[in-house]
């Protein structure tokens, strides 16, 4: 019997560190993802972008296939306490990842109508090292889940303030820009939205690290965390005049 049951515990560890590698893989798609597009949008390089979006196949597949794995051994191996917190945070993270990859190809599709038109001031610059945050943090959020270190996913979750307030910068640059010349408006809303999905993508990169502080404390953080973008709530807003904006893709 201690044998069978050793042979099963194996088999079950053997289980779990296929589903974290494919996490991890799918994470370093993900970084590379973030930085292509933020790259490709700065060099105006619609090669590089188009890479950005027929990589985003590889990551849907992935969360696919960790999603498959993770029921298949949640139904085999009945795993409790922590080995199941492993595996629902672990597919969990999965759908954070795939969404980011997506905002990733929906700026890559920007980038392909952006190079048609006048490059706007040095914003492209500025989205490019917003985006060099997100991907940092996101290699934090997958460090700490590796290392089961709560401090580091704690330390993630307060530095998504400084996503928003770059994303918060970005926004009054845009209308300035926007008021200065009509012509601005387009490319304008199209670096908007840009900056919207890393944004968003800062969003989802918290929810991974929240995601480590289940696993590692069994409880989410205590605090509810504030989000620091007011482009929606700021009333030296209301004033500016309503433009035609792209629809997102």
């Amino acid at each position: 019997m201690d044998k069978l049951t050793q042979h099963i515990s194996s088999a079950f560890d053997r289980d779990l560190e296929g589903i974290q590698a494919q996490i991890m893989k799918m994470g370093g798609l993900v970084e590379a993802a973030i930085m292509g597009a933020a790259t490709s949008l700065e060099t105006r390089d619609e090669e590089l972008a188009e890479k950005v979006r027929a990589g985003d196949k590889a990551i849907d597949a992935l969360e696919e296939s960790l999603n498959e794995e993770a029921a298949r051994v949640i139904a085999l191996r009945a795993p409790t306490a922590i080995d199941l917190r492993v595996i629902l945070s672990v597919m969990r993270m999965s759908a954070n990842l795939e969404r980011i990859g997506d905002l990733s190809k929906n700026m890559a599709k920007r980038t392909s109508v952006l190079v048609t038109m006048p490059a706007i001031g040095g914003t492209a610059t500025s989205l490019r090292r917003m985006a060099r945050e997100v991907e940092l943090m996101l290699k934090d959020a997958l460090d700490s889940y590796i290392q089961r270190d709560e401090v580091l996913a704690l330390d993630v979750i307060a530095r998504d303030r400084d996503v928003d307030q770059m994303y918060n910068t970005l926004f009054r640059e845009f209308l300035t820009f926007m008021l200065e010349d009509p012509r601005n408006i387009t490319p304008c809303m199209h670096l908007h939205f840009i900056a919207k999905n890393m944004e968003r993508m800062g969003d989802h990169v918290t929810a991974i690290a929240e995601q480590v502080v289940f696993l590692t404390s069994g409880a989410k953080p205590e605090e509810a965390r504030e989000k620091a973008d007011r482009t929606s709530s700021d009333p030296r807003l209301s004033k500016t005049p309503p433009f035609d904006t792209p629809q997102e893709t």
